[in-house]
């Protein structure tokens, strides 16, 4: 039994502490996420701050840290020209207690 609470402990951890290091790509088919940067926060799905370390970027809610490898990302993003061409429409913020999901349906879509 403590087996079983032990793993089941560990898979919850391992699902809420989804960390939100990113990489941008040059093609879409090279992407996990289609990207478009709103005008307007209320226009996005999701408010994104970007960090300057990996270690400010923890859980699912809009803390982004741009990565320089591929390799060292949790999602590769690409980033389009239009919003009908995107998965998931973001708004970059300036300071970190700004970023949040405005539609928690596409919350999916970043884990």
């Amino acid at each position: 039994m403590k087996v079983i609470l032990s793993l089941f402990t560990f898979l919850l951890l391992s699902i809420t502490a989804v960390a939100q290091k990113v990489y941008s790509v040059e093609h879409d088919y090279q992407a996990d996420v289609k990207v478009y940067v709103t005008n307007h926060d209320y226009q996005a799905d999701l408010l994104v701050y970007k960090t300057d370390h990996d270690y400010q970027a923890k859980g699912n809610e809009g803390k982004w840290y741009f990565t320089d490898h591929d390799y060292q990302a949790d999602k590769k993003v690409y980033f389009t020209d239009h919003d009908y061409q995107a998965d998931l429409k973001i708004y970059f913020v300036d300071h970190d207690y700004q970023s949040k999901w405005n539609k928690k349906e596409k919350i999916h879509l970043m884990y």
